[in-house]
């Protein structure tokens, strides 16, 4: 079907975003649109993205919406400008929250996974990822996300489990990756170390217990809100400069209960002002503890098994960690060393983000990443420039982490993930075996998985192939942008950067980077600032949004109120705004196509009229303006340039102007009107379509006649006219204030009303008098009956009303001196209340502010009244 031949009765009267939205995606994706081989021209630049991994239990959250929205705009409008694009989408394995679910599964028949043994619960995994994996996959295709679903890869495939294997080897064979015993974040139920992204913290109520050790001159007190660990005392520490204690460091004290004596030692760490100024050292059981442990060489001493159980021998071995903290603090009370409690003690503590249990810091035997040299040249490639993060402002919270990170403990005590490639031979042999090597026989594999950020590390150029050399490789490595939230700069981004540079080092160095923009946002919050949680009760369910509203609007607003490296602010209200402004363009639309307006397939030229003039001025700043914010990644401000000029000056001012030439019978004049509307429209829907896909889809295909507005070219448009946009202008303050003007004669809208605009022939307004007659429904004078009783001056023409049979004078009198009377009883009371200084001394400055708020309105309510008496004579 031809531009020509677009039928207005096949866009339904009314926007349904549930009739068009699968229709639309299923034909981008059957047409092959979404892969980089839609671009005909093999020789266009190339740009490319890599779809943050969503967990494979994971379903599509507020957060991944606005995270899929920005990448989706982004890919679209590269796509349009001619870019062989690829946005590359794929999940990760989550080995703990994965292994979770199955094992849950397993519980319902009583079983769990050592029923199993590893390599059936492994397959019995696999059976649960395709049965009820990826359920996200199917969300993202209603958000609109245009991925090459062809490439889609997943984090336990071949090709990655692959590369994963090799990073490891070659990390292995240049010393950087290593075994020690150290503290790490334990999970006594789930029974595997966890990274620092896996542990919530939340303020929970505890007790303070400060306790004393030893007697008489040599006692020192302590304090600790678990108590139960005191049994793995090896020392107390105080600061060096500490007077109170300085005679005690580098003698001993007797640990209570224990029988045990430890040494006092002197430490930098240790802050004197908190509590007593001295603390109990547990090196294995605290992260700070042993550190103070290692530079005093103090030995480490585990009083709890994995499951959180004491072991130290005594009265209370046995009993849960939890059981025992009560069981100590009572026996110390009864030996009278309890010198104070504090209850509620409220504390933070770290708990398990699967399983919420409370974190044990534990010292064990794990695989670490030397990452020194590593965050080195993750510093140095954004520092000199390779990789750009937006807002700048984020570079020195980078810079603050990888200058200061410490070894990456990759080891995981689960059975779902990649296995640690590390065997063991009979008399304690250890070779690391790589993906093309077999292991010798009989020698036994480490146990342990590694950390899924490792995996998720190597995802953007694993995910193209390496380290095969593949064209996808050499094609879109570096990846172009990266989308992602803030509060994931150290715990993915970062180590995409250090692994990326190290991998890809053969390259040169602006070539070795992941990528070369990283673009953050923050989270999602509700419309008063606040984070949601489902304990507020606003927490937001963006399908549920798509299915009220509509996957265009809820990106429209997901977009407008982002900005870089700044929280995002939705609310439900604004969503149903943005369905408001879907349905404004269907609106739209239907109109031009009514009238029979269509995109020309010629240049626009010939005598255009001054509004025609003024909307391709217009349309072509717009353009220059949403080009230079979306590169700079600012979409709330590019969403906001674009809905007020759709809403307000296309849709609300040039289609009313519009309506005079396209009714006036002159067929030239009409024609091109016609050619000018379809042209804005054509292009206001390109510029719309990567926030707005499918609404604007949907129009631009029954504007046009053509298949897609995504494989449409991306606007650039150059025009210039300030004369037209200042006539224009003068125009629209013209009828803006005659509006008001008319609301508070209570005219109503659509009321026809006789007028004369006097000295109209003087102005540049002269040309423009049928379209203010039509814009504010004036009549013209007729005979010698006209008789002004209302008049307002403005852009040097004076607009005479006559009111009398418009308006029932004597009804809107006593209207008016109603309205008068209660406002002057306002500033009555405001003043006198204002003017009583046991108000202002006393109230909250708030609400005096509200009363002078009040006062300040109530007179110019006054004002505006008096003068509309006056008018009415």
């Amino acid at each position: 079907m031809t531009a020509r031949d677009s039928d207005p009765d096949e866009l339904p009267s009314q926007y349904a975003p549930a009739e068009v939205e699968a229709r639309r995606y299923q034909h981008w994706e059957k047409a092959g649109y979404f892969a980089p081989e839609a671009q005909e021209n093999p020789d266009a630049p190339s740009f490319s993205m890599v779809l943050p991994p969503p967990n494979v239990t994971g379903q599509l959250h507020i957060g991944h919406a606005l995270d899929h929205t920005l990448s989706d705009a982004l890919i679209r409008r590269r796509r349009m400008q001619g870019y062989r694009t690829l946005w590359l989408p794929g999940m990760d394995h989550a080995g703990i929250a994965t292994q979770n679910v199955v094992e849950r599964e397993l519980a319902k028949d009583g079983l769990s996974r050592h029923d199993l043994g590893r390599e059936a619960f492994v397959e019995r995994v696999w059976e649960w990822k395709a049965e009820f994996g990826g359920r996200i996959l199917n969300q993202m295709r209603r958000l609109g996300d245009s991925v090459d679903w062809s490439r889609e890869r997943f984090t336990m495939d071949e090709g990655l489990s692959r590369a994963v294997q090799t990073i490891f080897k070659r990390l292995f064979d240049d010393d950087l990756i290593y075994r020690a015993d150290r503290i790490i974040n334990w999970c006594p139920r789930c029974l595997t170390a966890l990274s620092d992204i896996e542990v919530d913290h939340s303020d929970d109520e505890g007790e303070l217990v400060s306790i004393r050790y030893g007697d008489g001159a040599n006692a020192i007190v302590v304090a600790t809100t678990r108590a139960e660990t005191m049994l793995g005392d090896t020392a107390v520490a105080v600061h060096p400069d500490d007077e109170r204690y300085s005679h005690l460091v580098g003698t001993t004290v007797e640990l209570p209960l224990t029988g045990r004596t430890i040494p006092i030692v002197a430490d930098a760490h240790v802050d004197p002002a908190f509590g007593t100024g001295a603390v109990k050292v547990t090196p294995a059981h605290d992260p700070n503890d042993f550190e103070i442990g290692r530079r005093h060489d103090l030995p480490g001493m585990s009083i709890m098994d994995e499951r959180g159980v004491i072991t130290a021998g005594g009265p209370f071995q046995g009993l849960d960690r939890f059981e025992a903290r009560p069981a100590v603090v009572a026996a110390l009370r009864e030996e009278g060393r309890i010198v104070k409690e504090t209850r509620p003690y409220v504390h933070a503590v770290g708990h398990c983000s699967r399983c919420s249990t409370t974190v044990e810091p534990r010292q064990s035997l794990q695989w670490y990443v030397r990452v020194a040299p590593l965050a080195q040249a993750a510093g140095d490639a954004v520092r000199d420039g390779r990789v750009t993060l937006s807002p700048p402002e984020m570079n020195a919270r980078y810079f603050g982490w990888v200058d200061d990170m410490h070894d990456w403990c990759i080891s995981r005590q689960l059975w779902w993930g990649h296995r640690i490639p590390i065997f063991y031979g009979p008399n304690g042999q250890v070779r690391c075996v790589g993906p093309d090597e077999t292991p010798p026989e009989g020698w036994t594999q480490d146990p342990d998985v590694l950390d899924t950020w490792f995996s998720s590390g190597l995802w953007p150029f694993s995910t193209l192939g390496w380290p095969d050399d593949r064209a996808d490789l050499r094609d879109f490595y570096p990846t172009s942008v990266l989308v992602t939230g803030y509060d994931i700069l150290f715990f993915w981004v970062a180590r995409m950067m250090m692994f990326g540079l190290y991998a890809n080092n053969d390259k040169a160095p602006q070539d070795a980077v992941p990528f070369r923009n990283v673009v953050l946002h923050g989270l999602v919050r509700d419309q008063f600032g606040k984070k949601m949680s489902k304990s507020r009760g606003n927490t937001v369910d963006p399908i549920d949004w798509i299915e009220r509203f509509g996957a265009d609007a809820t990106r429209f607003t997901l977009a407008r109120g982002s900005n870089p490296g700044s929280d995002t602010a939705v609310s439900e209200d604004w969503a149903a705004g943005s369905r408001n402004f879907c349905n404004k363009l269907w609106n739209a639309t239907r109109f031009a196509l009514m009238n029979g307006a269509v995109p020309p397939r010629a240049r626009l030229g010939g005598d255009l009229s001054v509004p025609d003039r003024w909307i391709l001025s217009r349309l072509a700043s717009v353009i220059a303006e949403v080009d230079g914010l979306l590169e700079r990644f600012e979409f709330g401000k590019a969403c906001d340039v674009l809905y007020h000029f759709a809403w307000d000056e296309l849709c609300d001012w040039y289609l009313e102007l519009a309506k005079v030439p396209l009714a006036s019978g002159d067929a030239a004049v009409a024609d091109r009107t016609r050619g000018v509307l379809g042209f804005v429209l054509d292009q206001t829907l390109r510029l719309l379509h990567p926030v707005m896909p499918f609404v604007t889809d949907e129009l631009w295909c029954a504007l046009t006649g053509e298949d897609s507005v995504m494989m449409a070219a991306w606007p650039t448009y150059s025009f210039a006219d300030p004369v037209a946009e200042a006539e224009v202008g003068s125009v629209m303050r013209l009828v803006t204030e005659l509006r008001r003007f008319r609301s508070d004669q209570g005219l109503r809208p659509g009321q026809r009303v006789p007028a004369r605009l006097a000295g109209i022939a003087a102005t540049p307004l002269a040309g423009h008098e049928e379209s203010i007659r039509s814009l504010l429904r004036l009549t013209s004078p007729e005979g010698d009956g006209f008789a002004a009783s209302a008049a307002l001056t403005v852009e040097g023409v004076t607009v005479e009303l006559d009111l009398a049979q418009a308006v029932d004078l004597a009804a809107e009198r006593a209207r008016l001196d109603k309205d008068l009377t209660a406002a002057r009883k306002d500033v009555g009371a405001m003043t006198a209340k204002l003017a009583n200084p046991a108000f202002t001394d006393k109230a909250p400055a708030a609400v005096v502010a509200k009363s002078r708020e009040r006062l300040a309105a109530a007179e110019a309510d006054i004002a505006r009244l008096e003068a509309r008496l006056m008018t009415l004579g």
